[in-house]
């Protein structure tokens, strides 16, 4: 018997069936409109083939929802979070009924769209639609990459199935199409998703915009198809999903026809979709349904325990896949020593040892130090994989000797997305929530707008991914202004748990891989040049380990004579415009302006410093402050005050070799000292 078959199985008749699935809708129902918001409809209709995947073919432990070998189960169509609530807390899951009744209120475990962070059993944080969709390819890809790696003949201790419930929404959206694309190349045969194909959207009939032939469609990515024609038909339904595990090669679509707001009066119609149905609806529903028509959040004694089969037969489940692990660890020592290291997150105790010191490194790009950093650490930290947007050789993100991730080859740790950003950014937050593997994935600066909805979901999903992003200014040069970011910064800064980091040269690139790989439940973007900058003299200038409290003073003002003291002017720089500070502080400095250069690689961990250590790096008393940075200003003036300034980019850029662009953009020695000289003057 395979591993991810259940071990136990009930027969429950037709009636206990129904009835359960009327279980499911009622609470549904019931929630939506204590709440007077939520969005009926996907659960009503999908009641049934939820029903057949979570009692009849879903592996999971409801009291340990994170054990490794589970299947995976999204709700991609996170609207309809209902569904889920539900079925968490009928088969046992830590969710009381008192949570369902709290629905999408202030403090609940039930918000409006399923939230990883908040509720038990939540694999991920979906809603946006097409994000669950394309998380569902990072899941697939990082479960077959540990397959890969671990499993042995007769023992598959890695053997689970990525399961989804997606929504023509879903399918419209631009990023499914990408991840759908990928994933059949890759041909992810544990993939394994069922289309709500209800034909209605909150505009009204899918015929508005969506005519196309979905099957035909996923066939031509690669996908293996089939069509449930009667969403109701139980055994239609087992009998699609058993034949979608048996292709091993192809990832599957299952197409079920449903109706949207089963049982409600707006049945079938967009009304059903997203409005909360009103009592006498309720109690309509209610008595097509044949339920109690003034009962709420009613539970059959019946059916509840035919749900909470799920307990024991997880539990059970669980155990047989330990003894599989157990008697793999003494068979296969070093590999059961590596996989436990592996799941438990454990980071190898001399790993930091292994970071390049750059002690001699002549001028060089920040996204060459990147792509040294990596392959000094890809050998001590297994868990590293990942790769790029096309852009691999440009982003330095492959790892030397890593091998291809392709179908033949999934222990392979180069990835090669294709020109996808945004399926990119999703799948490695499916990576990284798989378990044991930290990812990256990299692309230009400028094309980090394409995956900003996957970036935001990550951050709201608290895990561990690094996003490397290169040719991060006007400096790139050539490409032009199509290419130069401008706002990005300012938009990756906006976003919540986020760490943006801009390192100076290769020694804070060390130290922003250094942040980013022990930043386990968050993610971290490294923003790195095209053009080579000058590595800088830390026997002359600060060791560079400060950039680890996101700000630090490189350079300290100084007397004539050369003492510290209390500086008259502050500079406070990132990337590539640090060494042009450090050219501007010593004319400053020759004409008798003490000058002191903070660097400011990572604005979100300087904030969470204590503030002595703030007001240690940017004295309040020293107010004539000049900041650089090519790109927006927005933010700025936090760190500047009223009587600052700002020499940044209000505009977009222009085509020429780098180092003139950032001249004629005002980011020369000149301009900052003339700049410097106005505010002293001021």
């Amino acid at each position: 018997m395979s591993a991810s078959q259940p071990t136990t199985k009930t027969n429950p008749t037709p009636e206990l069936d129904q009835l359960c699935i009327n279980t499911i809708r009622a609470l549904s129902l019931d929630a939506v409109q204590k709440a007077e918001s939520g969005h009926p409809g996907l659960p009503l209709g999908a009641a049934p083939m939820a029903y057949v995947l979570w009692t009849r073919f879903l592996r999971h432990n409801p009291k340990n929802p994170k054990w490794q070998n589970r299947d995976r189960f999204l709700l991609s169509a996170g609207h309809g979070s209902m569904l889920i609530y539900s079925l968490l807390h009928l088969t046992g899951y830590d969710l009381p009924l008192e949570e369902l009744k709290n629905f999408r209120q202030w403090g609940s475990q039930t918000p409006g769209h399923p939230e990883n962070v908040l509720t038990p059993g939540i694999e991920i944080t979906t809603g946006p639609l097409g994000q669950g969709f394309a998380n569902g390819v990072g899941l697939g890809i990082g479960a077959a990459h540990l397959a890969a790696k671990f499993n042995k003949d007769g023992f598959p201790i890695i053997d689970s199935f990525t399961y989804a419930i997606v929504s023509d929404g879903d399918l419209m959206e631009g990023v499914a199409s990408e991840a759908a694309s990928l994933a059949g190349h890759l041909k992810l045969g544990k993939l394994i998703y069922l289309y709500d194909d209800n034909r209605v959207t909150i505009e009204g009939f899918t015929s508005l915009a969506f005519t196309e032939d979905v099957p035909a469609r996923f066939a031509a990515y690669g996908w293996h198809t089939l069509t449930v024609a009667d969403g109701n038909d139980l055994d239609a339904i087992e009998r699609a999903l058993r034949e979608a595990q048996a292709v091993d090669d192809r990832p599957s679509l299952i197409s079920v026809k449903t109706t949207i707001g089963y049982g409600m009066p707006s049945a079938g119609t967009r009304k059903a979709h997203s409005d909360a149905p009103g009592a006498d609806a309720v109690k309509e529903t209610k008595r097509t349904l044949g339920w109690p028509v003034e009962q709420e959040f009613y539970i059959p004694e019946e059916a509840l325990n035919h749900f909470r089969e799920a307990i024991e037969r997880g539990a059970q489940q669980e155990r047989e896949w330990s003894e599989l692990v157990e008697r793999y660890a003494e068979k296969h020592e070093e590999a059961g020593r590596k996989w436990q290291t592996l799941m438990e997150g454990e980071l190898p105790e001399d790993w930091e040892s292994k970071l390049p010191s750059f002690a001699d490194a002549k001028p060089m790009a920040t996204r060459a130090a990147s792509g040294e950093v990596l392959n000094a650490l890809a050998p001590v930290l297994p868990m590293l994989i990942g790769g790029s947007a096309d852009l691999g050789p440009s982003n330095n993100t492959d790892i030397k000797d890593g091998g291809d991730f392709q179908p033949d080859t999934y222990d392979g740790r180069i990835l090669h997305f294709g020109v996808r950003e945004h399926a990119m950014g999703a799948a490695l937050t499916g990576m990284s929530l798989n378990g044991g593997l930290i990812p990256f994935g990299g692309t230009f600066m400028c094309f980090s707008d394409y995956m900003k909805p996957a970036i935001r979901l990550a951050c709201l999903s608290e895990v561990q991914v690094i996003y490397i992003f290169t040719h991060d200014s006007v400096g790139l040069g050539e490409d032009g202004p199509t290419h130069q970011p401008i706002e990005h910064l300012a938009a990756l800064r906006a976003i919540p748990h986020l760490y943006t980091i801009r390192p100076a040269d290769a020694h804070e690139t060390r130290e922003a891989w250094r942040i980013a790989i022990k930043r386990r439940h968050s993610p971290t973007a490294l923003v790195l040049t095209r053009q080579k900058v000058p590595t800088i003299d830390r026997q002359t200038y600060a060791a560079a380990e400060g950039a680890q409290r996101g700000a630090y003073t490189l350079a300290e003002a100084t007397t004539k004579e050369g003492t510290n003291t209390t500086p008259r002017m502050i500079i406070i720089a990132t990337g590539s415009e640090v060494s042009l500070a450090l050219t501007a502080r010593e004319q400053l400095q020759t004409e008798g302006t003490p000058t002191r250069v903070v660097s400011l690689p990572c604005w979100e961990l300087f904030e969470e410093q204590d503030q002595s250590y703030r007001d240690a790096v940017l004295p309040p008393a020293v107010t004539t402050r000049l900041a650089i940075e090519a790109g927006a200003r927005l933010g700025w003036d936090r760190y500047v005050g009223w009587h600052g300034d700002v020499l940044c980019l209000d505009r977009f850029g222009a085509s020429a070799p780098g180092d003139v662009a950032l001249r004629e953009l005002g980011f020369n020695v000149e301009n900052v000292v003339s700049r410097a000289r106005k505010l002293l003057n001021g």
